[in-house]
């Protein structure tokens, strides 16, 4: 089998989603499957076109961010034509999209019309995008009408979660999306041992992801203000274009000893950051599946996060971690400060995050999942 994925981000960029459709597709590589990519050539000195281990190749076509993590197909350039034109000529057996919301859904679209084969699209969001006023009023616009067209028009559509899905049948209710969710192989993170003193050491905080409005982080910080007499330090890995006002409040907010920016850094680095904390938090306005938040659970570490998207099919509140409402930092750091004081509880939560997730995300059984949509051809419109 063949597959055209046409991804809106894709490695060495940084982020969730670029680290599903990565890790997904070296697992269908390993079945066999015949696997190229067709995703923008961001940041620009990744390599315009390679070849990895396996039947899997990289097309990287000319791409601009119209707005931080936005990209915009450069539609007009030769290279564009020329590399789309090119995987014309392939015989593929179904294209592949991520994430209604970008212009690689409609790009998979019209290719899976003009060449006459199965359009199978997965949807990590669960609700409208958080971003700055004009372009707020303009993402939903796009939602109601390009987005809720890719949702509508694929052949399949897989959602990462039950959020997920009850968003796409929310934006598109005639659309009936097939749950299935990403793996993590528990191996993986089975050789990872902690090098931190817990008893001479602050109380390591740690959040991973993207410094914009939807993830939170400014209230993250603001729960912190109440708790500047603690012995803590916070972490945070990740760049974007909210850093400069989270310096600010920093700054104004005296935390300036208790907070460091670690900026993007390599996932077996995260990895080692994520193992060496105390405490993971997750602070996000929306989500899909948040892949942080898994990371975290395997990694045995106690976990806070907002109730939003797929994050209460992930962990259960008071069990493996504590579950708050968005945008509350009072509440979030009363629950810093319980575990943060409880180090029996911090243990006892990690280990049973790990319990919640270390059967559910697995990839010998999803992955069948996602292969048996992709060859059937049940659904064809």
């Amino acid at each position: 089998m063949k597959i055209l994925v046409i991804a809106p981000y894709y490695p060495p960029h940084i982020g969730g989603l670029e680290n599903y459709a990565a890790e997904l597709n070296k697992r269908l590589a390993s079945e066999k499957i015949d696997v190229t990519v067709f995703t923008p050539h961001l940041p620009t000195d990744s390599p315009a076109n390679e070849t990895l281990s396996g039947d899997m190749k990289i097309v990287r076509f000319p791409a601009f961010e119209i707005i931080h993590n936005y990209p915009v197909p450069k539609f007009w350039s030769r290279a564009f034509r020329k590399g789309l034109s090119g995987l014309k000529k392939n015989d593929f057996d179904c294209v592949v999209s991520h994430t209604r919301f970008f212009l690689t859904s409609l790009i998979a679209f019209r290719f899976s019309k003009t060449q006459k084969i199965k359009w199978v699209h997965i949807e990590h969001g669960s609700d409208f995008v958080s971003i700055r006023w004009p372009f707020d009023w303009i993402s939903r616009a796009y939602d109601h009408t390009f987005g809720k067209l890719a949702l509508n028009k694929a052949d399949e559509v897989i959602a990462i979660s039950e959020s997920v899905a009850k968003f796409v049948r929310k934006l598109a209710p005639k659309t009936n999306p097939a749950v299935i969710y990403r793996g993590f192989d528990a191996r993986d993170f089975e050789m990872r041992d902690s090098e931190k003193d817990t008893g001479l050491n602050a109380f390591k905080i740690i959040f991973i992801g993207r410094l914009i409005i939807g993830k939170g982080v400014n209230y993250l910080l603001e729960s912190l203000t109440l708790l500047k007499n603690e012995n803590f330090e916070l972490a945070l890995i990740g760049d974007g274009p909210e850093r400069e006002a989270l310096e600010d409040f920093i700054e104004k907010s005296g935390l300036e000893d208790k907070v460091r920016f670690l900026g993007p850094l390599p996932h077996f680095e995260v990895m080692n950051e994520l193992v060496d904390s105390d405490l993971f938090i997750n602070p996000s306005l929306n989500e899909g599946l948040p892949t942080t938040v898994i990371e975290a659970a395997f990694c045995k570490k106690p976990i806070i996060a907002t109730n939003v998207g797929g994050t209460g099919e992930i962990i259960t509140d008071g069990i493996g971690g504590f579950i708050i409402e968005p945008k509350n930092p009072a509440a979030l750091s009363r629950k810093i400060m319980e575990i943060m004081t409880d180090r029996d509880l911090a243990k006892k939560m990690g280990v049973a995050a790990f319990d919640e997730v270390s059967g559910k995300f697995d990839w010998n059984e999803n992955l069948q999942k996602i292969i048996s949509v992709l060859k059937s051809d049940d659904g064809k419109k």
